[in-house]
């Protein structure tokens, strides 16, 4: 059997290191960009997250002004504030610092401010007309790792919708990491993200489109989350652990920008438009549930990720070996005082018939390793409102 054909595309340039945000004028000069508008929220604002890097611009004499109203699951009206705002002050270029939310508002606006319409118009693959502003991207969360991906997600408040837009147009040209960024974020953020960053790559390593290259970089996220995630949580000031997870998360990000994800983020990105639960949270809780259910379909694929989440499957048949990798999942949950279902989070059974409807709508249905019709979404995600992980 021949090998599917596969593109690798990721054209985004990396800058890691402690305390190399200060080096953000130095960058954003070299692309020639000389004003930029800061697309962050007010929580990132209030913690001066921002002094080391507004002084870095100002010291190469780079323009900046600041939109701070960022919120999670960012809304289109947001979008367009922040469009309007930079096509007031005719910036260069957009400069994220925050997470996921922030960086795909900053995404969102770029495109907008050379593009017409509403950044509604433009849900799906490829579908942006004309090359958006510079982005350039500081993450602080180790998550989403949206500073290398090809997408962004924006919720539509009439409909209670989170659409994907996905374009090869929306990959940062700069992305910094600077685990100093994160340091002190509470730990329920360091859960939350994290378990985002590991679920990026267990459906990048499972998914229907996933290449040797793609795999290669998913496995080993996977492996970098299992190894620092807890220590992150746990300790919170480990400069080493923080680093390598910021490091992982953006390799999970390059990995599912090839491959796509799966039922968990078909599914999240439902519960998060109708009940506005955080994006990483929904990820974390609905894991395990979607993974019982693919697990047939990639029991060679779920034991090497349990081996890579530091199981010991010797002696273990292969479908045994694989239910390790979902037994890791969980007690990584547990630790991190993560709820085990989803009505702990506010999801109601009451609006079931648009949960499904909405999660079939996503693109990642189609990529997730085991055929998904309608009646199995229904199905997951009443196992995750009563916590049920047995067998389907």
């Amino acid at each position: 059997m021949s090998l599917r054909s596969y593109r690798y595309f990721m054209p985004t340039r990396v800058e890691c290191g402690y305390g190399i945000a200060e080096k953000t004028g130095e960058w954003v000069k070299e692309l020639g960009i000389a004003s930029v508008l800061i697309v962050t929220d007010k929580g990132i604002r209030e913690a001066n997250l921002l002094e080391g890097i507004k002084k870095s611009l100002l010291t190469e004499n780079i323009d900046y002004e600041i939109f701070d109203e960022v919120e999670p699951n960012p809304s289109a009206e947001t979008i367009q504030r922040g469009t309007d705002y930079l096509k007031q002050l005719k910036s260069d270029a957009v400069l994220a610092v925050g997470g996921g939310s922030s960086i795909d508002s900053a995404k969102g606006i770029a495109v907008m401010a050379t593009n017409p319409g509403s950044i509604l118009d433009y849900e799906g693959v490829e579908k942006i007309p004309n090359p958006p502003l510079p982005i350039i991207a500081i993450p602080t969360t180790a998550g989403t790792g949206s500073e290398t991906t090809n997408s962004t997600v924006i919720t539509n408040k009439k409909t209670a919708f989170k659409l994907g837009v996905l374009s090869s147009y929306l990959h940062p040209k700069l992305a910094i990491l600077d685990p100093a960024l994160t340091l002190h974020l509470p730990q329920e953020i360091t859960a939350s993200t994290g378990m985002d960053a590991l679920t990026h790559a267990i459906e990048s390593y499972t998914s229907k489109e996933a290449n040797p290259v793609s795999q290669a970089l998913a496995i080993h996220a996977i492996r970098m989350i299992g190894e620092n995630v807890l220590k992150a949580y746990f300790v919170g000031t480990d400069i080493e652990s923080r680093e390598k997870m910021l490091v992982a998360s953006m390799i999970a990000g390059v990995a599912f920008s090839q491959s796509r994800l799966g039922n968990v983020h078909a599914i999240s990105h439902t519960l998060g438009g109708v009940f506005n639960i955080p994006h990483g949270i929904a990820n974390a809780v609905l894991l395990p549930f979607v993974m019982k259910f693919n697990l047939r379909a990639c029991v060679d694929s779920y034991k090497e990720i349990a081996v890579a989440l530091g199981k010991d499957v010797r002696g273990l048949s292969a479908i045994e070996a694989a239910d390790k990798a979902i037994e890791a999942v969980i007690e990584m949950n547990k630790a991190m005082k993560i709820p085990l279902n989803v009505k702990d989070l506010g999801v109601s059974l009451e609006v079931l018939p648009k949960l499904v409807e909405d999660a079939m709508r996503s693109g990642n249905v189609f990529v997730n390793p085991r055929l998904t019709k309608a009646s199995d979404i229904q199905l997951i995600i009443e196992k995750a409102y009563y916590g049920d992980l047995s067998d389907y």
